[in-house]
């Protein structure tokens, strides 16, 4: 197969040029002045672009439909980079990437570049159906019944500029997992997707299990199973039903606060929630089935692939073996085709620069089937990778500083942006995100139980860090002493995230910390663990055992606010700033 073959990743939303213009055109009408702040806004979220607390400066949102991209993907993503003023691309907890800091007049070459490279961030932002996500070993599992790669590709087709979804009372969120092993985390997500196979009438039929109005926040709810069993060829009359119920839903939109699907479903319950649905699926509309066989995205990797080939460790000089043993161990999977691998790569932050992005796309490009995707912790899986190149990769992936083993690990930190750029955020949880590490990489953790341990930071309430999932979450807060404000952080225990584990809330501690004592609590924390588990338990069976109390104990005397001096002054700064904390929050646009 082919080099050329090999960067060419289907495109799975159509690029519309049309809109590239219209963006230039509206964005130069309102820096002339000549538009109103507010109908600008509602414009450019459609197209993806954000704006953040830094005047003048936005933040674009590229949609990667379950985190799918091909090397030339990865090079627009470089090229991006380069315009960037932070000089890189963030993956996000719903596997888009992110650009931050850019002026609006540099923004349609922005949009041109991406579009030029089959990528879009048409409906990334704003009240509509946002980046459809997905397990990222889909098509590789060796436990899945069917490959919902296709299916969660025809539902982004069937959805964005969708007339119905333009203007939702509130953003909509939708996943799609490969297995019962639920790695998407259905439970979190407005709708969600589980593959399951029926026999009817003597024939195997593919369908999935739909979940509906769960989601995270300041007021986090579980999805409620709406139906065991949907056909595939009848899933996506099933969301447009869930989706018109939510569109006209006028006491929704009352209060943005509750704006959500799950406060719908809270309000009438799960009995009258379905027999809305039934209502709705009786209706004219519903009787004429979408073309799914239009829609459905179609992409044969193994057809582009290298061919197979066994992995063959002894074969590593012998200097190497250890550290590339570990690696194999904690950051590779076999893909259910025999000779073939998965390779988790370890994105710290979840930060590439252009440098990092292109040599990720000749990796994959020379060693793989030129695949990959973004997960919803921040990091790439490198899909197709013979067992006789993993070595090769490896090797490929240190002068990039992404060789690291201990992906998915008590290592691998998930985090949003925080203060660096987003307008409700509180604290600097990038900043935090950096001292954890740096502090657990100082205790040197081997036990393999700890390690297991997740942690998860948001830098407000809202959860784009997803702190409720991690064992040990924090989320943004402010302390007072006197007139003197302090960045601070709440603390979850107890949440699941682990891939085989149904995704569940965390338990909000009586705790609020002190951000620069962050770290110590963490480690007071997993001392509290190692100390009092019984063999074999695990952090959340401990933690469901023993309860909060012994956690808020350990850390009870690093919740005294602190007194200002000379020797205190540090504590009133935030994480990787100069200046005196000050909680600013400004107004999000998410509601626009």
């Amino acid at each position: 197969m082919t080099t050329a073959e090999r960067r060419s990743a289907p495109t799975v939303i159509p690029i519309v040029l049309k809109e590239f213009d219209d963006f230039e055109t509206e964005g130069t009408a309102f820096l002339a002045g000549e538009r109103e702040e507010r109908q600008f806004i509602g414009f450019r979220l459609k197209q993806g672009v954000y704006g953040q607390r830094q005047p003048a400066r936005q933040m674009i949102r590229v949609k990667l439909p379950f985190g799918g991209l091909g090397p030339d993907q990865m090079e627009a993503f470089a090229q991006v980079a380069e315009i960037a003023p932070l000089g890189r691309g963030h993956i996000t907890t719903r596997q888009n990437v992110q650009y931050h800091h850019i002026p609006l007049v540099e923004m349609y070459n922005v949009l041109r570049i991406l579009g030029d490279h089959g990528l879009s961030s048409r409906e990334a932002c704003g009240n509509t159906v946002r980046n459809v996500t997905g397990d990222p070993w889909a098509g590789v599992r060796d436990d899945e019944l069917f490959d919902i790669t296709p299916y969660a590709g025809a539902f982004v087709r069937y959805w964005v500029r969708n007339p119905l979804s333009q203007l939702l009372p509130r953003k909509f969120k939708v996943t799609f997992s490969g297995s019962d092993a639920d790695a998407a985390m259905t439970p979190i997500h407005d709708i969600g997707f589980i593959p399951c196979v029926r026999t009817i009438m003597g024939s195997e039929v593919r369908g999935f299990k739909m979940v509906v109005g769960g989601g995270l926040s300041t007021m986090p709810k579980d999805a409620m199973v709406l139906t065991d069993f949907v056909a595939v060829e009848d899933f996506l009359t099933y969301s447009e039903a869930v989706i018109r119920i939510f569109q006209d839903a006028d006491e929704l939109r009352v209060n943005i606060q509750k704006a959500r699907l799950k406060f719908l479903i809270h309000r009438i319950g799960e009995d009258a929630f379905r027999r809305m649905v039934d209502e709705r699926l009786a209706q004219d509309w519903a009787q004429k089935r979408p073309n799914l066989a239009s829609l459905l995205m179609h992409d044969d990797e193994a057809a582009v692939a290298p061919p197979p080939g066994a992995l063959d460790i002894a074969g590593v000089p012998a200097v190497e073996r250890a550290e590339f043993t570990r690696f194999i161990d904690e950051n590779v999977r076999p893909q259910k085709q025999a000779g073939y691998y998965a390779v988790q790569v370890f994105v710290r932050q979840g930060d590439l620069r252009p440098a990092q992005w292109r040599g990720l796309a000749s990796i994959i490009t020379e060693f793989g089937a030129g695949r990959a995707r973004t997960t919803q912790a921040q990091n790439l899986v490198l899909r197709w990778i013979p067992g006789t190149n993993l070595y090769a990769v490896w090797k490929a992936l240190q002068p990039l500083g992404l060789g690291e083993s201990g992906v998915a690990t008590i290592r691998d930190i998930v985090s949003c942006p925080g203060t660096d750029s987003c307008k409700l955020g509180i604290t600097s949880s990038m900043g935090l995100n950096r001292a954890i590490s740096e502090r657990i990489e100082a205790m040197n953790i081997t036990d393999p139980l700890t390690k297991q341990v997740f942690i998860n930071i948001s830098g407000c309430p809202n959860s784009c860090g997803q702190h409720h999932l991690g064992n040990i979450g924090f989320h943004g807060a402010a302390m007072k002493n006197d007139a003197r404000q302090i960045p601070a952080y709440n603390v979850f225990l107890g949440g699941e995230r682990h891939e085989g584990v149904t995704a569940h809330i965390g338990t909000l501690a009586k705790l609020r910390l002190p951000a620069k004592r962050v770290p110590e609590a963490i480690a007071r924390f997993i001392g509290v663990y190692e100390a009092q588990r019984t063999a074999g338990e695990e952090f959340n069976a401990f933690f469901q055992r023993v309860g909060v109390k012994p956690f808020e104990a350990a850390v009870q005397d690093l919740t005294l606010t602190p007194n200002f001096g000379t020797d205190s002054i540090q504590e009133f700064v935030d994480w990787e700033r100069e200046g005196l904390y000050v909680l600013e929050r400004g107004e999000g646009e998410c509601a626009v």
